[in-house]
């Protein structure tokens, strides 16, 4: 595992100072993930911007650090996936500001504002994602659509459940989400596949196979039928349990 060895003391003593002020007043929709063993891998949640095909979601990124930072810009990528022009299949971002425009003064805190701000206003002349740049020149509303698809699937905001574990399926996530019960766990998937804010009828034929690979064709069959499964969080755990055998043995 790489450690804050891998950096000079100087360097590490400036990082540790500008992640706690990240910390402390972190910018606007953007939330610094701090691993206090290794500052040369920094971690951040950015909120996409409202107005925009990623609005709603929320997208992990990471800046990668070399040793003779900060005379060499990090390496930036998102690790949710995402349809930007400005983004390659791969995750990495390229953006001025981490190549040629670097300046060593530049801190943390600017990079991610600069990051957020692509997902506002993309460059689709300097584009990673070729296609996604095309169509942003040619067609915006179909860009916009691919791009809120993505966001729908990959980075809606995944609500807490207070009983169960919330899957981890790639299923489009919306405001009117269904707790069906399977095996004892709390599966949260949108109700009959109704459109989530944003996406077409277009897009949730897209959306509605990946459902039944990830949590199994019976599932979303049964949940197509309306047979939902409410779960009790303050009833007791044993009778919850009991409840839930027989609810799905009515399926």
């Amino acid at each position: 595992m790489a450690t804050n060895e891998n950096l000079p003391p100087n360097v590490i003593k400036q990082l540790a100072k500008e992640l706690k002020s990240l910390d402390d007043s972190p910018p606007e929709g953007i939330r610094v993930v701090v691993n206090d063993d290794d500052f040369s891998i920094i971690y951040a949640d950015i909120e996409g911007p409202a107005g925009t095909p990623y609005e709603n979601g929320t997208f992990r990124m990471k800046l990668l650090l070399s040793c003779d930072f900060p005379q060499s810009p990090p390496k930036g990528y998102f690790l949710t996936k995402i349809f930007h022009p400005n983004v390659a299949t791969n995750g990495e971002i390229c953006v001025n500001t981490l190549k040629k425009d670097w300046n060593p003064t530049l801190g943390l805190r600017h990079v991610l504002i600069v990051v957020r701000c692509l997902m506002i206003e993309p460059f689709p002349e300097s584009a990673l994602n070729e296609q996604a740049g095309k169509m942003l020149l040619e067609d915006y509303d179909e860009y916009a659509r691919h791009a809120r698809l993505y966001t729908g699937i990959h980075a809606l905001k995944k609500p807490k459940s207070k009983t169960g574990t919330i899957s981890e399926s790639t299923t489009a996530f919306n405001a009117n989400q269904a707790n069906l019960v399977q095996s004892g766990k709390v599966l949260l998937l949108p109700t009959p596949l109704s459109r989530g804010p944003g996406l077409t009828e277009q897009d949730q034929n897209t959306v509605a196979p990946i459902a039944e690979t990830a949590v199994g064709p019976s599932v979303v069959a049964a949940q197509k039928k309306g047979a939902v499964v409410a779960a009790k969080p303050q009833a007791d755990r044993k009778k919850v349990v009991d409840a839930r055998k027989k609810s799905l043995k009515r399926l």
